[in-house]
């Protein structure tokens, strides 16, 4: 059964528009007219109305120990390689029940923020003591609940981790959980399609979790067996990575990459922080989109992605809540301008005149997520999914803002959430700036959280 929209401003592909008539049925958009003849039936739409945005890239269950990794060990140094060690031994203590709470506290706040879809990264497989479920898709399944009850758009990505270094290094006993083998992972891809099937425009994936967990061997099977949809790969985050991927192969991450596989349009390359000028001309050439997660790379320290050099060779990026430590679109945004703005001292770094540096992030991040998550078409348009967001045009930081300087106030200047309401595939989620089902998620996350302190000898508070 069709649906209507009455859209009193909205960002089409075009540009903006007044009195957008939007048709949808099955989560899609099957007609937008500007100026169409609206009907008594029609639901109308005040203020300013965009795009949802698929969020490329989050690990759901790291939700659970946000803000728990803010003390320094006494003498140490801190960075990346000791937070990994905090969030293995979280990892190591989630039952899918956890799983699921969590998960769905996550999803409501990407709904929230303006995100309507999400790629979810996930390699926590087994259980606790690295034994199989019955299921194999045990906790892939856990994900796919939330997504049921929260609405949200998944793109469910099932990491594949064999190795704990390059040159096939043993994995570790914080690792137990994630790994598999080719075989065994055909399997788990095969019983998480089974449970995504039943999501309305779910969709299934995979993520060869790194160069450094996957073997180079096992890298090409994998593609050959499982690429003909969305691959998301971790690629040079780190320094450290680089420098062993340099030692183990003689090639830089990106490089070696490519030198592997062919990355196509499908492909997300997660971070790319640390890349070298010819690997950026590479990454743009093969239309890869690009994973971006400033909050995240900046609260792990791992440095500022060359984004003004990738956009001059065209090439295309989105962002992702990765460790969700915060989830905010806008902050994400934000940030990765900002950065942009920190090294090279000078401002409006990604603008792309005409457009404002607000429209031109928010337009990379709406295209490249499309994208990312396998979801086709882009924007509010025919055949894109039925993802709206609705924006307080009264709102102190939008009031008398037209046009780009909307979307610029909402990224920049936006201390409070200017988000009223959200539809995702369709569904209404969100109504006044708060998702429909927040009071019984957020009574189930309390018991979650309580629960894993009360059960775990060494408690995460």
């Amino acid at each position: 059964m069709s649906q209507r929209l009455i859209l009193e401003r909205a960002l089409l592909p075009e540009g903006w528009r007044d009195d957008v008539l939007v048709t949808h049925a099955g989560g899609v958009v099957t007609a937008v007219e500007v100026g169409g003849e609206p009907s008594p039936d029609d639901e109308r739409v005040a203020g300013v109305v965009v795009a949802g945005v698929g969020n490329l890239h989050s690990h759901a269950f790291q939700r659970g120990f946000a803000g728990l990794t803010e003390r320094r060990g006494e003498g140490a140094s801190d960075h990346f390689w000791t937070w990994r060690e905090e969030m293995y031994r979280f990892a190591r203590t989630i039952l899918p029940e956890d799983l699921e709470a969590i998960a769905a506290l996550g999803q409501i706040e990407m709904l929230e923020s303006g995100f309507t879809g999400v790629a979810e990264f996930h390699y926590v497989h087994h259980r606790p003591d690295g034994g199989a479920f019955d299921d194999p898709a045990e906790m892939s399944a856990a994900v796919v609940r939330a997504a049921e009850a929260t609405g949200i758009g998944l793109t469910l990505l099932p990491v594949f981790y064999a190795h704990g270094g390059f040159g096939g290094r043993p994995t570790g006993e914080g690792q137990r959980r994630f790994v598999t083998d080719l075989d065994g992972f055909s399997r788990l891809v095969e019983a998480a399609a089974a449970h995504v099937a039943r999501l309305p425009g779910g969709r299934i994936g995979i993520a060869p979790h790194s160069l450094r967990a996957v073997g180079p061997d096992e890298l090409v099977e994998l593609v050959a067996r499982h690429g003909s949809g969305p691959v998301h790969i971790h690629v040079a985050e780190q320094t450290a990575e680089v420098e062993d991927c340099l030692a183990a192969t003689g090639r830089r991450p990106v490089d070696r990459l490519m030198d592997l596989v062919e990355v196509g349009a499908n492909w997300c390359l997660v971070h790319a922080t640390h890349v070298g000028e010819a690997e950026i001309a590479r990454m743009a050439a093969a239309r890869a989109v690009v994973g971006l997660c400033p909050i995240t790379e900046a609260d792990l320290g791992d440095g500022i992605f060359p984004a003004t050099d990738f956009v001059g060779c065209g090439g295309r990026f989105g962002v992702g809540s990765d460790s969700n430590v915060l989830i905010s679109l806008p902050q994400e945004l934000r940030l990765l301008e900002q950065s942009q703005r920190l090294r090279d001292r000078a401002r409006n770094r990604l603008a792309t005149p005409p457009k404002s540096t607000g429209r031109a992030l928010f337009d990379n991040a709406v295209a490249g997520g499309a994208a990312a998550l396998g979801r086709g078409v882009a924007g509010i348009a025919v055949g894109a999914p039925a993802d709206f967001v609705a924006l307080d045009a009264g709102h102190p930081a939008l009031f008398g803002r037209t046009a780009d300087a909307v979307l610029d106030s909402w990224i920049f200047a936006a201390a409070g959430n200017p988000v009223r309401d959200v539809w995702a595939g369709g569904r209404p989620v969100v109504r006044g700036g708060r998702h429909v089902a927040r009071d019984a998620v957020e009574a189930g996350w309390r018991a979650t959280l309580a629960r894993i302190v009360e059960r775990e000898s060494k408690p995460f508070r």
